[in-house]
Formats: structure tokens, C-alpha cells, sequence
């Protein structure tokens, strides 16, 4: 059974890949939700993890390194353009870095915080703190670069 790190307070994790399939992980001492991927594996993500209103502080202000949050919404074409890129961010994250979605219809309550204005806007968090920002469609090469940067 793979060991997985936790993002948040380091405390190392138990966890079978195929029981934590459809389910969210999370770390036996903060609860924060783990960096599983679908072939388990130490610090990895296979997929972005979806944040709400309600799960924000926890998942996005409260964690430490590096957080990418696409704000998006499900009719918006460009938007539609930046989610495989995500999908590919996340499964190359190695634990560098967490990639979340928040979906800005749903959630009105964070957009209005962060004054998200058009999407695809993506926010870049650094131990908690809002540290930069991408306002519509970018290439992968140009999101990598503006993570990355923050990641030294």
C-alpha cells in the first residue's frame, strides 16, 4: 500500500489507490485531502481537486506551497480550452504544487473575494497568499512558467 505525504502537515499516509477511487482522501492527522493519483504514488495528483465556498480556506488558504486555482465555468469556451491543461499540469505536479478548479458559478461567495471579473482567470497561491494571477486562455508552456516561478 503506497505512503502519501501530506501537503499540509508532512505526516506520511496509508492509502489504497483503488479504495480512494471516487473518494477524497484525506490525512489521518489534519484531515487535509491528499495528493493521490489513480496508481498511488508519494506527493503525486492525477486530477485537480474541485473547491467550493465552503472548502476553500481549508484546501486553498490553509495549505502550504503552491496552489493553482482555475476559476471556471462550464459554458465558457476558453475555459473548456484550459481544462486539459490543468489535467496535464496536475498529473505532471510530482507534489511541486496542488492544481484546483473552482467553478465560479457555483461558487459566487470566493469569485466576489478574489474579484474574478472573466474566466478563465487562474490564481496562484503560495502558503496561503494570493501571489499572482492569469487572466484568460494561456498556453501550458506560459502557466508552467508563472508556477513554476513562484515555486523557488
Amino acid at each position: 500500500m503506497p505512503i502519501v505525504g501530506c501537503a499540509n502537515c508532512g505526516s506520511k499516509n496509508r492509502v489504497d489507490p483503488e479504495s480512494a477511487a471516487g473518494h477524497v482522501a484525506k490525512c489521518g492527522k489534519c484531515g487535509t485531502p491528499l495528493l493521490v493519483s489513480a496508481t498511488g504514488g508519494e506527493g503525486t495528483q492525477a486530477k485537480p481537486l474541485v473547491v467550493t465556498d465552503e472548502t476553500f480556506q481549508r484546501d486553498v488558504l490553509s495549505a502550504r506551497g503552491l496552489v493553482l486555482v482555475d476559476c471556471w465555468a462550464p459554458w465558457c469556451g476558453p475555459c473548456r480550452m484550459v481544462g486539459p491543461i490543468m489535467d496535464q499540469l496536475a498529473a505532471e505536479s510530482n507534489g511541486r504544487y496542488r492544481i484546483a478548479k473552482l467553478n465560479v458559478d457555483e461558487n459566487p461567495r470566493t469569485a466576489a473575494q478574489f474579484q474574478i471579473q472573466s474566466i478563465p482567470t487562474m490564481l496562484v497561491f503560495k502558503d496561503g497568499k494570493l501571489v499572482d494571477r492569469l487572466i484568460g486562455a494561456q498556453p501550458k508552456s506560459a502557466i508552467a512558467t508563472k508556477l513554476l516561478a513562484h515555486a523557488a
